[in-house]
């Protein structure tokens, strides 16, 4: 018993610190880090554009979802301090769930970013594109 009561709150705990579940009050703001000011979730989890989506369709699904799991909405997200609004969006993934997007571009997590503010894997080239964090004009950060 004592074991499953770990297992347990060891599976909560994650289940709070995991950036990819669809939030119900979804925001995006801009706040300052090491690449100046660049776009972060309403908890503070940094957020990334792929250089091989599109406007309309992610690219990354499958293993690099996995790795790089996109920001899932249950409406449009709300622009908070520093994000602009009529630049905030959603698509529809291949799944059927609403991923947001900012300027067009679709929006991820990245899953070694366990704390809010961490920053682990900016201008890193993976699953044939580039992951850039992103300023509030919409301009990914080279």
């Amino acid at each position: 018993m004592r074991l499953l009561a770990v297992l347990a709150a060891g599976a909560a705990a994650l289940a709070l610190a995991a950036p990819s579940l669809a939030e119900r009050s979804p925001s995006v703001a801009a706040h300052t880090s090491a690449y100046g000011t660049i776009l972060f979730d309403g908890r503070g989890f940094v957020l990334y554009v792929f250089t091989r989506d599109t406007r309309t369709r992610s690219a990354c699904t499958g293993a690099c979802a996995k790795a790089w799991p996109p920001f899932l909405v249950r409406a449009r997200p709300s622009a908070a301090k520093g994000a602009a609004a009529k630049l905030l969006g959603t698509i529809r993934r291949g799944d059927g769930k609403l991923q947001a997007t900012y300027a067009g571009r679709p929006l991820y997590y990245y899953v070694g970013d366990r704390l809010p503010g961490q920053i682990l894997c900016q201008d890193v080239v993976e699953y044939g594109g580039r992951w850039l964090v992103v300023r509030p004009s919409g301009k990914p950060v080279r």
